[in-house]
């Protein structure tokens, strides 16, 4: 008769190549949802031109020119108002960072600094300083900040963000970039000064780190210091 085998030293099971007790396939399908959920917020938190396009420019620019130039909006132009088209083919007012309508119209008599920018742009940040000490400054002769924070992940983030750097403006959450697009711009930092009637008096393409040069350039739009 045969000898038997004892049970424990019987041949395993073989098992399918893999990486300790998972198998190739199951690797493969995680690699597969990591790729899918990094390339999600590569996407949300890209900027948009109209072609829908980064096309950024190197770290050490002054400012991110984004997707295919288009002609912007000019210096007399009324400032279009802060709406964001909705599926049904309405709109709705741009959100700030509680869920807040921002409209325009609300700060008829007021003059606006609206600035576009966006949390991961260098240029952006180094500006924020001069944008909060310069909001604060001139609060006082009417001066309205909006930030309008384009195609970001969250509103969390951005809060995080304007936390950090101790903001006190108005942010507004452009989620999808439908009003940098509706605004015609092409890169970040964009900046437009708009006097209280609602006209557009200065865009500036690039950051303004200088108070002094933040100053000049509110000069077109600011009331003038009694003496």
């Amino acid at each position: 008769m045969a000898d038997s085998v004892p049970a424990t030293a019987r041949e395993a099971p073989r098992r399918g190549r893999g990486i300790g007790p998972f198998s190739l396939r199951q690797l493969g399908v995680v690699l597969v949802v990591v790729a899918i959920v990094g390339g999600a917020l590569v996407i949300l938190t890209r900027p948009i031109g109209p072609d829908g396009s980064a096309g950024l420019q190197p770290p050490s620019a002054s400012f991110y020119a984004i997707g295919t130039a288009r002609e912007g909006l000019h210096v007399g132009d009324r400032a279009p108002e802060l709406t964001v088209p909705t599926a049904d083919g309405s709109s709705q007012p741009l959100l700030d960072l509680d869920g807040n309508p921002i409209r325009l119209a609300d700060l008829r008599g007021h003059p606006v600094w609206i600035n576009f920018f966006a949390t991961w742009c260098p240029p952006c940040q180094a500006e924020v300083p001069t944008i909060r000490d310069v909001a604060a400054a001139d609060a006082n002769r009417g001066l309205k900040v909006i930030g309008i924070s384009v195609q970001e992940s969250s509103p969390d983030d951005v809060r995080a963000y304007a936390e950090r750097y101790g903001l006190g403006y108005t942010i507004g959450f452009d989620a999808s970039g439908a009003i940098y697009n509706a605004w015609r711009n092409n890169g970040i930092p964009t900046q437009y000064l708009i006097d209280a009637d609602g006209i557009i008096r200065r865009v500036v393409l690039g950051p303004l780190v200088d108070r002094a040069a933040a100053e000049a350039a509110l000069a077109t739009i600011l009331p003038p210091t009694t003496p």
